[in-house]
């Protein structure tokens, strides 16, 4: 793909917009600021109870994490806790719209983002974690505590720390959101390379600070050291890259029977059959798109779009523009879907139909602890970004990968909050006690898009399109016989297709 002419932008980082405003915090604490915009320089510290600090404007809302409260959840109560869940994710969306449209009028009248945002998605927050109370109280003890999870904030693109609680008791500044962390990679002063045309995707990103040239990173990728007894081959199994274009905005997995659960678009490949409406029969009988018909599997993860100025399919559509992700999706130039070993012993089968999301979709607001994306560029990929998408040279391509968790608890498919039941590896390799080694899937997309600053992943519109909420989700499809196969080449130090 040849470079896309686009409209040059002054970026915000040669420009400063002075201008009094109000920082809004929790539930109605206010703080006076003069606002200096600018997108190359860091945070400026917390504001909270000084007047005439330098402070970025709020841009976006910062929700505590409900399903992270919830210790379990029984199977007759799972849909309905699951849909309230989807629900939230509903709210905070439509809460982020109401802000996004009024956010100037809010910076200078802080009670306005108190009464039309804040305290009715507070109401809508509370009525769902009521309802999921209720519904897991039905067979087993309900869950204490989650009322103080209603109560959301206002928060800066850029902050590092969490707001400060408002004092009203509801534990809004309970540090749930601990802004973009900075990744261990050394960009250094990458970000500042001279790009002018800086893209922002509906006025809710990314910016300039979320990009940062490759060859001013230092290398950092390493492999963990196999011991004697480690499990070496690998199995690639071959299934597109979305070229017949499958794309939806569900989730079956964090948002099965909801419709735009996920309120990004994703691109799919393997089973064709994958819907937010999917349960295991559906997709056991689903087309595939793998080259090996044993091989059902759904593999999908946010779209990538180019901010060249054309309108996508989606402009209208929920996912798409109605979501405010915009601009054209990119198909993928390779996708490369690798099992691999452990470096330490032996693995085993993995169950059909587990699901493993690896990632946060809503790492920008929870912080980093979850997050799991790799971004690089061909050529440089001993050099690994976690919270910057990279700006590489021409003729280098942007590539993005994900090492999903490669420990299974042994008992279950999927988990309440839809990380517990799989666990990544040790430090030393070893899976955690009570965890058995499997197959680990490690996805490696890759783009032909033009450098420089002018592309993004669909995200949850509060999530401001940050590389950090990248994500990768895999349920396994894999017939018997095949994965016996997987399994073998693993052990057996083999080479596999």
């Amino acid at each position: 793909m040849g470079r896309t002419s686009r409209k040059k932008r002054t970026t915000l980082a040669n420009r400063a917009v002075i201008a009094s405003a109000a920082l809004i915090l929790g539930g109605g604490g206010l703080a006076a600021v003069n606002v200096y915009a600018s997108a190359g320089e860091g945070s400026s510290g917390s504001s909270h109870g000084r007047n005439w600090q330098p402070a970025r404007q709020a841009s976006t809302i910062d929700c505590p994490e409900v399903v992270d409260g919830i210790p379990e959840v029984p199977d007759p109560a799972r849909a309905e806790v699951d849909r309230e869940l989807a629900a939230m994710d509903t709210q905070i969306t439509d809460a982020y719209r109401e802000f996004a449209d009024r956010r100037d009028r809010m910076a200078r009248d802080p009670q306005l983002a108190q009464n039309a945002v804040l305290g009715p998605l507070k109401a809508r927050r509370t009525a769902s974690i009521d309802r999921i109370v209720t519904a897991i109280g039905r067979t087993a003890q309900r869950p204490e505590g989650l009322g103080s999870l209603a109560p959301c904030s206002l928060r800066t693109d850029d902050e590092a720390d969490p707001p400060a609680d408002d004092g009203d008791g509801d534990g809004d500044g309970d540090g749930t959101g601990n802004g973009e962390q900075g990744d261990d990679a050394g960009q250094g002063d990458g970000q500042g390379d001279g790009q002018d045309d800086g893209q922002d995707q509906g006025g809710n990103g990314p910016e300039d600070s979320d990009f940062v040239d490759i060859q001013s990173v230092q290398p950092n990728a390493g492999k963990p050291a196999r011991l004697r007894g480690a499990s070496r081959g690998t199995f690639v199994t071959d299934c597109g890259r979305n070229q017949n274009g499958k794309f939806n905005p569900d989730n079956v997995i964090a948002a099965p029977g909801v419709g735009n659960g996920a309120h990004h678009m994703h691109d799919y490949v393997g089973n064709q059959a994958t819907d937010a409406f999917s349960g295991d029969d559906d997709l056991a009988a689903g087309d595939t798109t793998c080259r090996n018909p044993g091989d059902r599997s759904t593999y999908y993860w946010p779209v990538l779009r180019l901010q060249n100025g054309a309108a996508e399919n989606d402009a209208d559509a929920d996912g798409g523009g109605k979501d405010q992700n915009t601009g054209e999706i990119q198909t993928p130039s390779q996708v490369t879907l690798k099992f691999t070993g452990n470096p330490t012993g032996k693995v085993t089968a993995m169950p059909r139909f587990l699901r493993i999301i690896t990632g946060d979709a809503k790492a920008f607001t929870n912080g980093d602890a979850n997050a799991n994306a790799s971004w690089s560029c061909t050529g440089f990929e001993n050099r690994q970004l976690k919270d910057k998408y990279p700006i590489c040279p021409q003729g280098s391509q942007v590539v993005r990968s994900f090492a999903f968790q490669s420990c299974w608890d042994g008992q279950n498919t999927d988990s309440a909050n839809h990380r517990t039941h799989v666990a990544f590896a040790q430090d030393d390799g070893r899976c955690p006690s009570g965890f058995r080694a499997i197959p680990q899937l490690v996805q490696r997309i890759v783009y032909d898009v033009p450098p420089g600053p002018g592309f993004a992943v669909d995200s949850f519109p509060e999530q401001l399109h940050k590389p950090v909420t990248d994500h990768g989700d895999f349920i396994n499809v894999f017939d018997d016989k095949l994965m016996r196969k997987v399994v073998s080449c693993i052990n057996g130090g083999r080479t596999c297709r």
